[in-house]
């Protein structure tokens, strides 16, 4: 119970505080702060903005980012997925549920285990061959997250993907060129049409010019938000970044936007 002693003294924004936690047999209980928001998976089946989706991917890399780089010892968390994030008053993401999570040595590069944690969808493909969990896995996960925030589609859903999943169907479709397909429909802008009330033609026409040229710079927000997701999902460990990188990507995002 080493874990739960070092996340029960770890506080920060973006992680769900741990208020207590009791083990009987191989039973455990964990006892978090209540998130009135609940979790990134329950409010995706709403309509989330893009502004939202961005605020939310932010705040999910900067809790993950302070486990691996910022706690003595580090923390790999094991488990991301969206259900694991959680939502407080503020729409602010916070990182929950550590029951899987190990303390790492800085100068460890990899946690050898006996049996294989985390969910079929977020699981990166080096898990199922060495039994090693890493940060560079953790990166993996939260790139699977990154995806269900952009697409709005849940990582295992035969329906849409068939036989592959989440991250196999979106790496297939931007090499196909097919990028734009791939983002959520709900956060795709339609172009303004129409006459509007108390406006003359060439005021409509100005409006209807700037509203496309802004809908589509936040379009190409969004291919390169895709682009940051797709280096987090790299069926290669040493290809992916790690949580700085990300967190400044995402940053970068936010601040050209």
């Amino acid at each position: 119970m080493a874990e739960m002693e070092t996340l029960g003294k770890i506080k920060h924004r973006n992680l769900v505080p741990l208020l207590g936690y009791c083990k009987v047999g191989e039973e455990r209980l964990l006892v978090y702060e209540y998130m009135p928001f609940g979790s990134l998976e329950e409010v995706l089946a709403d309509v989330l903005t893009w502004e939202e989706r961005k605020k939310i991917a932010r705040g999910a890399a900067k809790g993950l980012c302070f486990l691996h780089h910022n706690c003595i010892p580090h923390i790999i968390h094991r488990d991301m997925k969206s259900s694991n994030v959680l939502l407080d008053k503020e729409m602010e993401a916070r990182v929950s549920d550590f029951g899987m999570a190990r303390l790492i040595s800085a100068l460890d590069t990899h946690l050898s285990v006996s049996t294989l944690a985390g969910t079929p969808g977020y699981v990166p493909p080096e898990y199922y061959q060495s039994f090693r969990c890493t940060a560079k896995g953790d990166v993996y996960s939260l790139g699977v997250v990154l995806l269900e925030l952009v697409t709005g589609k849940r990582p295992t859903d035969k329906e849409d993907f068939g036989d592959t999943n989440l991250v196999g169907w979106v790496k297939m479709m931007v090499r196909q060129g097919k990028q734009i397909e791939v983002i959520d429909p709900d956060l795709l802008p339609t172009q303004v049409r129409g006459s509007k009330d108390n406006h003359d033609h060439q005021q409509q026409q100005e409006e209807e010019e700037d509203e496309e040229k802004e809908a589509g710079e936040e379009v190409k927000e969004m291919v390169r938000y895709l682009e940051i997701t797709l280096q987090c999902v790299d069926d290669f460990p040493s290809k992916r970044p790690n949580m700085l990188q990300v967190v400044a990507m995402l940053r970068e995002l936010n601040i050209t936007s």
